[in-house]
């Protein structure tokens, strides 16, 4: 882990909910695709954050907070980076936290997936997969609610077109009836797509209620249990 002190570049709205927030830390940020962050509000009070950013980029941290009236804990840490920001002081970071980054090494194919703003942790994994020229197959399975939460679909459609061996799956939970891809729950829809995962590590971000669902039923699907990661799996039984 590394203690940071970062400037707040800036904030800007990606949905109605969702805040894209770039972070110029005083020195290079050491860490892997996959690792998140926390912002310190006090001794004991400390918010995590996926980093949505690529390992590469040493001297920007990007991150995406969901926040709403109804969530305080993504609130009042956007609210702390808001007032950093106006008044151009800097926020204290931990950096290079987590154990479920990505592992190149094992040259398997990929299954990343992501529930709402899940997506950062997983967009920072495939810019890297990107970057060092992965060459096994990368399926990229991003699931929101409604249409207008892809708020990154135009960038991963791109990145899916850069390399022959990268796919972008987005999935609609309730989508409207002009909607052509995927519906209903993202994790269905892999399983839809893949006869089995045995071949393949997963990479899993969203809601720890999503995430333990979505273990048992990859695993029931030939998942490894070895070859799955996500966060999520050290708060959940």
């Amino acid at each position: 882990m590394q203690i940071l002190k970062a400037r707040v570049e800036a904030i800007s709205p990606l949905t109605e909910f969702v805040y894209k927030v770039l972070l110029k830390p005083q020195q290079d940020a050491e860490f892997s695709a996959g690792h998140y962050l926390q912002l310190v509000l006090g001794e004991k009070d400390k918010r995590a954050f996926s980093i949505a950013s690529s390992p590469s980029n040493k001297q920007q941290l990007e991150l995406h907070i969901g926040a709403s009236g109804a969530d305080s804990y993504a609130m009042q840490a956007l609210e702390h980076l808001k007032t950093a920001h106006i008044d151009g002081t800097e926020v204290d970071l931990e950096v290079g936290l987590g154990i479920s980054q990505v592992r190149p090494e094992q040259a398997r194919p990929i299954v990343l997936l992501a529930g709402g703003t899940g997506f950062s942790y997983v967009k920072s994994m495939a810019d890297h997969l990107a970057e060092i020229n992965y060459e096994q197959p990368v399926l990229f399975y991003w699931g929101v609610k409604e249409e207008s939460a892809l708020y990154a679909k135009a960038e991963m459609e791109a990145w899916a077109a850069s390399k022959k061996n990268f796919q972008f799956i987005p999935v609609v939970e309730h989508a409207s009836d002009a909607w052509q891809g995927h519906t209903g729950y993202v994790h269905q829809a892999v399983m839809k797509d893949i006869i089995s995962l045995e071949p393949y590590s997963v990479y899993m971000a969203g809601r720890f209620n999503m995430i333990g669902i979505v273990r048992d039923d990859f695993i029931n699907h030939g998942a490894n249990r070895d070859f799955m990661y996500a966060d999520a799996f050290a708060f959940i039984k």
